[in-house]
């Protein structure tokens, strides 16, 4: 009896699913280059960077030279008179009096929001936290035109008129709000679990606040920290309000009287502008790293 050989059978070859499809195409998709993306980006970015060109190449040139020449035009014989004359123009004095304002209200705003939202999030759930809480929430929500009027009647009657304190206190009261919200979301962000385990090994409150919630937290820190920083050093209208002296004045106030003491001379005018942006040029630099992952934390989750 013969046995008649049959063939391997054969593998059915199942159709291509739906997912498959959809993971091609979506493939496919991106993959395709976003020309509109590129080109937005392109244009924006030449909106950007030409008005700085145009400062920066300006304030090496002289009078004559920018009147005679075309304006975007590197200058044929770059001088630095502009920048020794801003110097003799009292600018150290200016450059002190925003360093002082800046430092002395970021420093104290910043402390402060960290410590109201660890107290906020880690603290026990009461009446007095929720209504700090809102306090601070309605903080957002009052500009600082609104309340110039109180706050230069205040500063009167506390005697700080024409002081630097009188910028400093303001300050401080208008960063702590927006500051304690940034700061509440992260460390609401933090594991309770490692909260539990540093309690368990006998840790305080206040080593948990400097020892855990602050290096994990130290990105968003940065981040408030160089907010603040730019929104008190770029500050025009508090200074403009409650103070009066010449040696007084921040940078944002001393290009204003820049503006009109040399308002024929562009040059000048615009190499006050570039020394007035190099401190948070550098500001930037040291903290980009810390800035970034504090502004992208939220998009990785």
């Amino acid at each position: 009896m013969t046995t008649v050989p049959t063939s391997a059978p054969q593998r059915a070859t199942a159709p291509p699913s739906e997912g498959g499809h959809r993971r091609r195409r979506s493939r496919r998709t991106r993959e395709r280059p976003n020309w509109v993306a590129g080109l937005t980006s392109v244009v924006w970015l030449a909106i950007v960077i030409v008005p700085i060109y145009w400062i920066v190449i300006t304030s090496f040139k002289t009078q004559s030279n920018y009147y005679a020449e075309n304006p975007f035009a590197p200058p044929g014989e770059p001088t630095i008179a502009n920048y020794r004359l801003v110097i003799e123009s009292d600018f150290p004095q200016y450059f002190l009096n925003s360093v002082i304002a800046t430092i002395g209200a970021v420093i104290p705003a910043v402390l402060v929001s960290f410590m109201a939202a660890y107290a906020i999030v880690r603290g026990r759930r009461s009446r007095l936290l929720r209504w700090t809480n809102s306090l601070f929430l309605m903080g957002l929500a009052i500009p600082l035109q609104a309340t110039v009027i109180p706050i230069y009647l205040i500063i009167i009657q506390l005697g700080l008129y024409d002081t630097l304190l009188a910028l400093i206190l303001p300050s401080i009261a208008f960063a702590i709000p927006l500051s304690v919200l940034v700061l509440s979301n992260f460390i609401r962000d933090v594991p309770k679990e490692l909260f539990d385990s540093m309690r368990i090994d006998g840790a305080t409150e206040r080593g948990m606040l400097w020892r855990l919630a602050f290096p994990l937290t130290r990105p968003a820190v940065v981040t408030v920290t160089v907010y603040n920083a730019l929104q008190i050093w770029n500050g025009f209208l508090l200074p403009l309000i409650l103070t009066q002296s010449p040696d007084k004045r921040t940078l944002p106030l001393a290009l204003w009287s820049f503006q009109g003491q040399y308002s024929i001379n562009v040059p000048a005018v615009l190499a006050s502008v570039v020394l007035t942006t190099l401190p948070i040029l550098i500001l930037y630099v040291v903290g980009r790293r810390q800035l970034l992952s504090g502004l992208t934390v939220g998009f990785g989750k």
